[in-house]
């Protein structure tokens, strides 16, 4: 019996905080980055895309915050989410 990988995806408006996070979780047998994201727009995007399991979101983004990010991941037509 296999086990599916996490697929997770970054979201950060620093390139060094990415990668670093990519760095850490690629240890981490069981977890897959999936994708990267420079700002809250682009997580949404890439989320419709790549559909992963776990989306890591930056509070503070450019154009798009993470909370405002969360709430169209988790509600595409705009509903409040809770962001925790």
């Amino acid at each position: 019996m296999t086990t599916r990988s996490i697929r997770v995806l970054l979201a950060d408006d620093q390139d060094l905080i990415r990668e670093a996070l990519r760095a850490l979780l690629r240890q981490e047998p069981g977890i897959e980055v999936v994708g990267q994201a420079r700002n809250g727009l682009e997580a949404v995007e890439e989320a419709k895309r790549l559909r992963p399991d776990v989306v890591l979101l930056d509070v503070r983004m450019p154009g798009l915050s993470g909370p405002g990010a969360a709430a169209r991941i988790t509600h595409p037509r705009g509903a409040p989410a809770l962001v925790c």
